[in-house]
């Protein structure tokens, strides 16, 4: 990480009011590709970490049972609380948490993110799906076991093609994008198997991932 947790956190809660105005078409396309990807039942909890303004918590309250949103800025903790205020939506928790320490000890089926992961280094990107694959995922009628969110979907800067493009898309002073295997390995190594890879850009993406159980692909 190039920044420090806490300077994150500052530098997006001073920009946290206009956050939503600021952002661009790749940006707005990989949120629209994880909330169609996420495809939660209604059954489901959602753990949407580096929540932001909530975009993806608010947009896929309706659809699953609960919504948990995790952010390290107050600042645009108090702008997701705000819009779900604002819109009457209360089954939305939105929390501190980071992506290495959730802060969240419940289940959750399924794990999303957009354009956050990328502030992480390559190896505390390891350890921070490592932490969501070791999530309580609950039980499901193909396993015994309750480890596991069953599904991880990943929107972010992620590199299709050179890792260091010569025109790049984000702030090599404070962010620090994988390339798209160092990520599907990842996600591997922490027993998922990417089911969809969406190529929005060639510096900007859409990783899907199932939990792998005995037998194949859980259902």
């Amino acid at each position: 990480m190039k920044k420090t947790i806490s300077e994150h956190a500052e530098r997006f809660s001073q920009t946290a009011e206009s956050y939503d105005d600021r952002n661009s078409e790749e940006y707005e396309a990989c949120a629209g590709l994880v909330i169609q990807r996420a495809a939660p039942a209604a059954s489901d909890t959602v753990l949407d970490l580096g929540t932001g303004t909530g975009a993806i918590a608010l947009a896929l309250a309706d659809d699953a049972d609960r919504v948990v949103g995790r952010d390290i800025s107050d600042g645009m903790l108090a702008q997701a609380r705000e819009k779900a205020a604002d819109r009457g939506v209360d089954d939305v928790a939105f929390g501190y948490g980071e992506f290495r320490d959730p802060e969240y000890d419940g289940e959750t089926q399924v794990v999303t993110t957009n354009f956050a992961l990328h502030h992480l280094s390559d190896a505390e990107k390891r350890a921070a799906i490592r932490t969501i694959a070791d999530l309580d995922g609950g039980g499901t009628p193909s396993r015994t076991d309750t480890v596991g969110p069953r599904r991880i979907v990943i929107g972010d800067v992620m590199f299709f093609g050179e890792p260091n493009p010569d025109e790049p898309f984000y702030d090599p002073s404070v962010d620090d994008p994988a390339t798209v295997g160092t990520l599907v390995d990842a996600l591997t190594d922490a027993g998922y198997a990417v089911t969809q890879a969406d190529r929005v850009h060639d510096q900007v993406g859409v990783l899907t991932a199932e939990r792998v159980v005995t037998g194949g692909r859980e259902s």
